[in-house]
């Protein structure tokens, strides 16, 4: 007698069951994807940014520092520190209440956008898978029970009907292996939800010093700094000049 593939008797056997299941396995995949590229998407480089912030507020004011932030596609600048800049003229206070709803308001949705949906068909599948074992196994004793009856050979039915519950067996470890790598998605999302959150305070916070700077106009050592660092290129130019008339003497 050829051995049947189980997994492949599952797909035929119960396909009522296993049909759907694949489906929201699919939904899920690409759900998850979908959510890695969002997060993609909202990083920024602070780094890179904030010395372009703070040249644009020391040579031309909030308004520059707002059109650049509007340009960046991370959700820092793009939605928290715009919401800041905007309302900057109202004082330190209403800048960071401003910020402060912009990541409760628009960050936060957008970073949780598709998290419910992840977990409830992580939750889904697994009942699903349960559900399916269930009644496979009804079905299963009921026609045992049936051929017993009927007085079946004892060895044909025990061999056919142990079968039949391992095929049942199938749709709970199908709901598992789907269930089980969509929470350790949605666990570590969750996880990059909260640094991201961290991350949008400390940012907050740079951003406040340096407009409070840009009002004050006293950007204390940045200047010396770049004062400093004027002067040497100076006397190196102007070194350069003396070596080239020697040469030329």
């Amino acid at each position: 007698m050829e051995k049947k593939n189980p997994l492949l008797s599952f797909f035929t056997s119960e396909w009522y069951f296993s049909y759907p299941m694949t489906l929201m396995l699919f939904v899920a995949l690409a759900l998850v994807v979908w959510r890695l590229l969002l997060n993609m998407s909202a990083k920024s480089n602070l780094d890179a940014l904030l010395p372009d912030v703070q040249e644009n507020l020391k040579r031309k004011g909030t308004k520059a520092a707002l059109a650049l932030c509007e340009t960046e596609t991370g959700l820092i600048p793009k939605v928290m520190y715009t919401a800041g800049l905007q309302a900057s003229d109202q004082g330190v206070a209403a800048m960071r209440r401003s910020m402060q709803a912009a990541v409760d308001h628009e960050i936060l949705p957008r970073l949780n956008f598709l998290l419910p949906t992840i977990l409830a068909i992580a939750k889904i599948a697994t009942m699903v898978g349960l559900l399916g074992t269930v009644i496979s196994m009804i079905l299963t004793f009921t026609a045992m029970n049936s051929e017993a009856v009927k007085g079946a050979a004892a060895g044909a039915d025990m061999a056919k009907q142990s079968e039949k519950i391992g095929l049942a067996l199938f749709a709970t470890a199908f709901g598992l292996m789907t269930a089980i790598p969509l929470v350790f998605a949605h666990v570590l999302f969750k996880a990059s939800i909260t640094k991201f959150e961290i991350k949008t305070k400390v940012a907050a916070q740079k951003l406040v010093t340096l407009v409070q700077k840009a009002k004050s106009g006293d950007w204390g050592e940045e200047e010396e700094e770049d004062r400093g660092k004027k002067g040497r290129n100076r006397e190196e130019d102007e070194e350069e000049d003396r070596r080239g008339s020697r040469a030329r003497r």
